[in-house]
């Protein structure tokens, strides 16, 4: 897959799995992808969660995103992305409406926003199983 392909695949694909560390730990939970573009892989949680502590304490990331047949991994490193347009356009989207409820109780400061950057991906398929992997850059930074 070229990187507009990867950038594609995870859009078309939005839950996916995210890989962290705790105390020399693997941690993975489902999550859903806000947005994923050349400027990094956007995600969200509260700030009150132990994925978020995780993040804040190591942010190196292994994403996985799944279709039916094929796989993609991405690795990079996740940051808090303060953009007041951002955290607006994530309340404002049609697939937020359960953050309404944050916001109606006064506890949208809970939501912290990730974005994660210099990412690398490689696919998956049956048909590639056994070839060596092929890292894309997908960001810059």
């Amino acid at each position: 897959m070229t990187k507009e392909e990867m950038i594609a695949f995870m859009n078309a694909n939005p839950v996916m799995q995210v890989a962290t560390v705790e105390d020399d730990k693997p941690r993975v939970r489902a999550i859903l992808l806000f947005k994923a573009d050349e400027d990094g892989i956007v995600f969200h949680t509260a700030n009150t969660k132990d994925f978020c502590k995780q993040l804040m304490k190591n942010p190196n990331v292994e994403i996985c995103f799944n279709s039916p047949d094929t796989q993609l991994r991405v690795r990079g490193v996740a940051h808090i992305d303060d953009s007041p347009k951002l955290r607006e356009d994530i309340f404002a989207h049609p697939t937020r409406k359960f953050l309404q409820a944050w916001k109606d109780m006064g506890i949208d400061n809970l939501l912290t926003v990730f974005r994660v950057t210099n990412c690398v991906g490689t696919t998956w398929t049956m048909k590639t199983n056994f070839e060596a992997k092929e890292y894309v850059e997908i960001t810059k930074h």
